[in-house]
Order: C-alpha cells, then structure tokens, then sequence
C-alpha cells in the first residue's frame, strides 16, 4: 500500500525542458516568418513575449546562431539572419549533390522495405498538403530526408545536411506556399521513390537533383524580389 501510494506521487519530467520548448518555438517563429529577416531580437522583449528568463533567451539565441538563422549585427545585437540568393544557391547545391548521392545509394540496395518506408513518408507529406498543415509538410519532409539518408547508410551525409536543417527549411517554408507548389513538389519526389523503388541509381540519382534544382530557383527568385523590395 505504501509502495502503490508513493509510485502514485511520482513526478513525470517534461520530455523536453524549457530551453528546448523556448528553442523550438522561436526556431518555428523565424522559420515560419513570425520574425523577418533582419528584425532585431531584442531580449526584453522576447522575454515578455516567451514568458522566460533572460538566460534562456541568451542561450536560444546563441543556439539559434550556431543554426544561421540569428546573426550578431555590430552595436544593434541578435538580428533575424538575411539568406541572399548566393547564399541559398550554395545551400541547394550541397543538398543536391548529397539527395542526389543518397538516392542512387538506395535504389542500387533494391530494399523493397525502404521503398516502402520511403513511400510511406511521401504519402504522409501528401496528406500534410492536404490538409494544408505547412508545419506538417515540414516536419515529414525533414523525415522523408532521415529515412532516405538512413536507408543509403550515408550517416556522414546526414549529419552535414542536418547541420543545416533549421536553413533548409526556412528556405523550403517560402517554396511549398508558392502555387502549384502542393502537388509539383510531391510529383517529383515520387518520381524519386519510384526509382528506388525500380532499382535505377541513375534515374533516382537525376530525379533529386531535378527537384532541387526546381526548388533552388524558386527560393533564389523569392529572395530577390525581397531584397529589391
């Protein structure tokens, strides 16, 4: 009875702490455009709009740096990093060579059980569109990317390209509002899987390239109607 009355006081910790709940949400708020790019982030103010210390604020945004989407700007502090066109171009060239890599790498293990999961993860990113959850469609792709570096055993890859998860998907969170976009980008990540799916590294090699190819050039012209504006 003692026992049973003490287990029933037992506290469940959080699954995540504070400073990662107050990460997760500013990470969101750049990403989604909550913040623009070069708004100061005064830690003041985000105290009061989080509701947390100063400390935590200090180290998310020290965090926050480390992922390239805060910069330090002289004498005005933390700034919502700029991304320019050049930039983003040299972030889509490392994904397509490593997509690209990765791709040809599953299709030639003929695992119909990874085309499978990999299947599974595109259709997931189907219904997010769908359902017009852009946070979703994030969150799947970015899954659909584990699954496929995993599958083609490229833990080195993955780890470069997650380094860069929190620009990738501000950069993709502007490409999939853009029209057409809920089923042209889908479309050609089908084509990947369907490759894979045949065996062919050739062909799934050129199908991730293309899709990031498009995807490059979509983000590139949005970046620059916002830097003439």
């Amino acid at each position: 009875m003692a026992g049973t009355k003490l287990s029933s006081l037992r506290v469940t910790r959080p699954q995540k702490t504070l400073r990662e709940l107050t990460l997760d949400q500013m990470r969101n708020a750049i990403i989604d455009g909550h913040f623009k790019p070069g708004e100061r982030l005064v830690e003041r103010d985000l105290c009061t709009q989080l509701g947390v210390s100063r400390t935590i604020v200090r180290e998310v945004l020290r965090h926050l740096e480390s992922e390239g989407l805060v910069a330090t700007v002289g004498t005005r502090g933390p700034v919502v990093a700029v991304t320019t066109p050049e930039q983003a171009l040299q972030i889509y060239e490392i994904r397509g060579a490593l997509e690209g890599m990765a791709a040809r790498a599953c299709a030639e293990r003929r695992d119909p059980k990874l085309a499978a999961a990999l299947q599974a993860a595109l259709d997931r990113i189907k219904a997010a569109y769908g359902r017009k959850r852009m946070d979703l469609v994030l969150e799947e792709t970015t899954e659909f990317y584990r699954a496929l570096f995993a599958g083609a055993e490229r833990d080195v890859a993955w780890g470069i390209v997650s380094s860069l998860t929190a620009r990738i998907n501000r950069l993709r969170s502007m490409t999939i509002k853009t029209p057409g976009r809920d089923h042209e980008g889908p479309t050609q990540m089908q084509r990947i899987v369907d490759a894979i799916r045949d065996g062919d590294g050739d062909t799934a090699f050129r199908a991730a390239q293309e899709h990031v190819g498009i995807a490059s050039s979509i983000a590139r012209a949005l970046l620059a109607e916002t830097t003439a504006a």
